[in-house]
């Protein structure tokens, strides 16, 4: 079924890391990968169709550590001023093929290929024109976020570091959700403390 849809992934990679402290988070060792890499790694395993990777704060040292790998990197010239500049330039750099677009943090160590291609599965099985999302057992919203073709235009017009919440506000009839009882999935590395926390849980 995912194989009959193009989605595209729209990997954000342009944070400053201002909890982190003085480094990159997406840059540090994960089992003698950069973080960043570890996630590109798993994006790259799953069904999505291309990868475009956005870049900000220091772009060449992330452009660095996806070397080899099949990605187009897309600099954010505007990358201080928020989130939502970066998935907007991604976004804006997709191919004009794809029935969506996965919008991955690339943060996030224990995300899995197999809940990308589970995303997809359901984003092709409701007609591609929906959102799709992943929820907890509590029924939080998680990360990633598929975004269906007719939503890019907004996803464009994005500023500041409000992302995409608004959206799924305003299309909340027309998303689905796929459960993941393990909300790990969709931990992220903020501070040096979370870091430690998934090297010790590894």
């Amino acid at each position: 079924m995912a194989g009959r849809v193009s989605v595209a992934a729209v990997l954000l990679a342009a944070g400053s890391s201002r909890r982190f402290g003085a480094a990159n988070k997406l840059l540090a060792d994960i089992a003698g990968v950069p973080l960043v890499r570890c996630v590109a790694n798993v994006v790259a395993a799953s069904n999505a169709t291309e990868m475009i990777v956005v870049t900000g704060h220091d772009r060449s040292a992330v452009a660095a550590a996806l070397a080899g790998l099949s990605v187009t990197i897309v600099h954010n010239s505007r990358h201080l001023d928020g989130m939502g500049t970066s998935i907007a330039a991604g976004i804006s750099a997709l191919a004009t093929h794809c029935d969506g677009a996965l919008v991955v943090q690339g943060d996030m160590p224990e995300l899995t290929a197999a809940l990308i291609d589970r995303l997809i599965a359901r984003f092709a099985g409701s007609g591609t024109d929906r959102i799709v999302h992943p929820v907890d057992a509590g029924g939080h919203q998680g990360n990633p976020v598929l975004w269906p073709r007719r939503l890019f235009a907004g996803l464009a017009r994005l500023d500041g570091d409000t992302g995409g919440k608004g959206l799924i506000v305003q299309e909340a009839g027309v998303v689905e959700t796929v459960l993941v009882p393990d909300s790990r999935a969709f931990a992220d590395i903020d501070t040096p403390a979370d870091l430690a926390r998934h090297i010790d849980r590894r």
